[in-house]
C-alpha cells in the first residue's frame, strides 16, 4: 500500500514526517510523492497559528468527496493540531480514520496496521514517553540531502502566553546524549555533512524541568554540542529554536569556540517592548536579550543573526512597536519570521484585551518586512568581493547549470560547478554580485 504524508508547520513536524514514513516503510509500506497514487493519506498538523489549521482543515474536508469515489482510502492526522483538537477533528470530519497526538508517533505502524485490518476509527492523543525512541529513524535522508534534522528533545515548560505548543507537545523530554550521538554518527557514516539539532526549547536540552539559578552556567546543550563537535567527517552543526534565558556563558563560550558550530544563530526576540514581554511571559528583558547578543558579537565577531518576532500582540502601542522595530535594527538580524498574532483558543493571550485591529497588524507587519529587506540587502552587498566557505547541496532549482549551496552564516550562495564537484563538498566561493536573499561567485582555490 502507497502513503503520502503532508507536513504543515515547522521543522520539528518535517522531522516528524521524515520519522513517520521511516517507520512505515520499514512495515512494508511505500511512500508516494504523489496524493492520487496513496491508499493512506496522512496530514503532519500544526496549531501555531490559526492559518496553518485552516489550511489542514479545508484540505482534509474536500476529501469527503474523494472517501465517496475512493471508500477504502484511509485518512489520518497527526501532529499539534491532531494533540489540540483530536475528538472535535473525528466528531467534524466523518471521512476521518485516526488520529495521532504528538506523544504517539512512535504508534504510527501500529495504528496505522489495525486500521487496514479493522477499520474501525482510532484517537490516540495521550502524552507517552515512549515516542522519544522513535525520533531516530530516518526515510532515505542521505540519498537525496547533504543535511539532516536530528530531534534531540520535545515539548516545552515556557508557557508563553501566546504559545500553544506546551499543551499540544507537552513537557520537555529530552533524549540521551549516546543515542543522540549514535544517530548523528550513522547519518554522517551514510553521506550527511551538516545536521539540524531541534527542540522546541533546543537550548534547555537535558534540563527537563529542572531548576536552574539564572546566574547558572550549567549547560547540558553546550555538552552535546561539545560531543557532536568531535565526530569525523560531520562539517557543520546548526540549532533551532533556542529560548534566550538559556543561552549562559557556557553554552555562548560553545558556541563560539566549536569549529562545527555554524557562527549563525536563531535567537528569538519575540517583542523589543519589556512591557510586552512581560505580557507574554517571556522572563527577559530587552536589555537582556542584548547582552546576550553583545556577548555573542563579541566572542564571534562575523557572527549573524535571526530571530521570530510577533506583531501587534494584544495591547501593543506605537511605541512598543517602535521599541520592537529599534531593536531589529540595532542587532541587525540577516533573518526574521515576522508573525502578525493570531490568537490560539486556549492560551492566556487569546482572552487578553485590547486586541489590536488587523488594519493595523498589517501596516505594522509590512515595516518589518521592509526593513529586513533593506538590511538583508546591505549585508549582502558586503559580502561581495570576499571570499566563503560553501557547503555545496547539488543543482540550482531556478538554474540547473548552476549549483547552489550555504555559508556557514546560512546565505544561500549560486555559483558554477567545476568537474570534479560532489554534493557534500566544501568550496571556497568568492562572492561577485548578491541580490537582498541571494549571492553570487564562482569557486576559488
Amino acid at each position: 500500500m502507497k502513503v503520502y504524508i503532508k507536513t504543515y508547520g515547522c521543522q520539528m513536524n518535517e522531522r516528524d514526517s521524515e520519522a513517520a514514513a521511516a517507520m512505515l516503510t520499514e512495515q512494508g509500506y511505500e511512500m508516494t510523492e504523489r496524493e492520487d497514487d496513496a491508499d493512506i493519506l496522512i496530514f503532519n498538523t500544526c496549531s501555531v497559528r490559526e492559518q496553518a489549521e485552516n489550511k489542514a482543515i479545508g484540505k482534509i474536508g474536500i476529501l469527503q468527496r474523494l472517501k465517496r469515489i475512493k471508500p477504502d482510502i484511509f485518512i489520518g492526522v497527526m501532529g499539534c493540531m491532531a494533540q489540540n483538537r483530536g475528538q472535535e477533528l473525528l466528531d467534524k470530519l466523518p471521512h476521518l480514520d485516526f488520529v495521532i497526538g504528538t506523544g504517539k508517533l512512535h504508534m504510527l505502524p501500529e495504528i496505522v496496521n489495525a486500521e487496514v485490518k479493522k477499520r474501525h476509527r482510532e484517537l490516540q492523543i495521550e502524552d507517552d514517553v515512549s515516542v522519544l525512541t522513535g525520533l531516530g529513524a530516518h526515510y532515505k535522508v542521505s540519498k537525496e540531502k547533504v543535511s539532516a534534522f536530528i530531534a534531540i528533545m520535545r515539548g516545552c515548560n515556557r508557557f508563553c502566553t501566546y504559545c500553544i505548543v506546551p499543551y499540544v507537545r507537552g513537557r520537555e523530554k529530552s533524549r540521551t546524549i549516546p543515542d543522540i550521538m549514535q544517530e548523528a554518527r550513522e547519518l554522517v557514516a551514510n553521506g550527511i555533512k551538516e545536521i539540524c539539532l531541534l527542540g522546541q526549547n533546543v537550548a534547555a536540552y537535558g534540563l527537563d524541568g529542572k531548576a536552574v539559578s539564572p546566574d547558572s552556567n550549567y549547560s547540558p546543550f553546550a555538552e552535546l554540542l561539545t560531543e557532536l563537535n568531535k565526530i569525523d567527517g560531520l562539517a557543520r552543526i546548526r540549532f533551532t529554536s533556542p529560548h534566550p534565558a538559556y543561552f549562559n556563558d557556557t553554552l555562548i563560550d560553545a558556541i563560539a569556540s566549536l569549529s562545527k558550530v555554524c557562527k549563525s544563530v536563531h535567537l528569538p526576540l519575540q517583542s523589543g517592548s519589556d512591557r510586552i514581554l512581560k505580557l507574554m511571559n517571556r522572563n527577559y528583558t530587552s536589555a537582556q536579550y542584548m547582552e546576550i547578543v553583545n556577548k555573542l558579537k563579541n566572542k564571534v565577531p562575523k557572527i549573524t543573526f535571526s530571530t521570530d518576532v510577533i506583531v501587534a500582540f494584544p495591547g501593543e502601542t506605537e511605541e512598543d512597536f517602535n521599541a520592537t522595530r529599534k531593536i531589529m535594527n540595532d542587532v541587525g538580524f540577516d533573518n526574521a519570521y515576522i508573525f502578525k498574532y493570531s490568537p490560539r483558543k486556549g492560551t492566556k493571550a487569546a482572552d487578553m484585551p485590547d486586541q489590536v485591529p488587523q488594519k493595523t497588524k498589517e501596516k505594522r507587519n509590512q515595516l518589518l518586512l521592509g526593513d529586513l529587506a533593506k538590511r538583508c540587502a546591505k549585508h549582502n552587498s558586503e559580502m561581495v568581493g570576499h571570499s566563503y566557505e560553501v557547503l555545496t547541496e547539488g543543482p540550482s532549482k531556478r538554474n540547473a547549470e548552476k549549483w547552489s549551496g550555504r555559508a556557514s552564516n546560512n546565505k544561500m550562495v549560486i555559483f558554477a560547478p567545476v568537474s570534479s564537484l560532489e554534493k557534500g563538498d566544501l568550496v571556497n566561493v568568492a562572492i561577485k554580485r548578491c541580490t537582498s536573499m541571494t549571492l553570487f561567485g564562482q569557486i576559488v582555490d
